[in-house]
């Protein structure tokens, strides 16, 4: 396995993730659905759409978990920008901690390691879309090279309030 794609921190490990990892991320990504403003809708996903979402990602090569003591507690995707063929050399990355695992450099080790494959694999920028509030993703986003490239105001809404989104660049090349 290729070097990049094992990274550990204390009791972090980050490792591609696998078909058998599908409902470990369903629950972290419902989760994130229900509680948090992190994902722009409020319809949970079901085990198909999760297993779905999950394999475009594994054909890809683009998803990873962070393991701590046999428990995922934590994924990172990254797929496409946008579809039309001159977004090609950009994806858009999303971070994913376990209720519970926050500060304990989960998100870090799984950021890492995804810009990693990014890069190997060829891309020139990773974008992330993050809402405005979430501090703690932006610092996260900023301790790994990100810039802030602007927030554009209330173009999304969930529980029943506006959101702004902030965009975050990071250039590979």
């Amino acid at each position: 396995m290729n070097p990049i794609y094992e990274k550990s921190r204390a009791a972090v490990t980050v490792r591609p993730a696998r078909s058998g990892d599908t409902e470990a991320i369903r629950e972290i990504r419902n989760h994130a659905i229900e509680h948090s403003t992190a994902l722009w809708t409020q319809t949970p996903q079901s085990p198909a759409e999760g297993a779905a979402w999950l394999a475009a990602h594994l054909e890809r090569g683009s998803a990873f978990v962070a393991d701590v003591d046999g428990e995922v507690a934590g994924f990172a995707v990254y797929g496409p920008w946008r579809q039309l063929d001159g977004f090609r050399h950009t994806v858009e990355d999303s971070v994913y901690v376990r209720e519970g695992r926050h500060g304990l450099g989960i998100g870090s080790a799984l950021l890492a390691v995804l810009i990693d494959a990014a890069r190997e694999a060829g891309h020139h920028v990773v974008v992330a879309g993050i809402e405005a509030e979430n501090a703690s993703s932006i610092r996260l986003h900023e301790r790994h090279g990100f810039d802030n490239v602007g927030t554009v105001p209330e173009v999304g809404t969930k529980f029943g309030r506006w959101l702004d989104l902030t965009t975050m660049r990071l250039p590979l090349t």
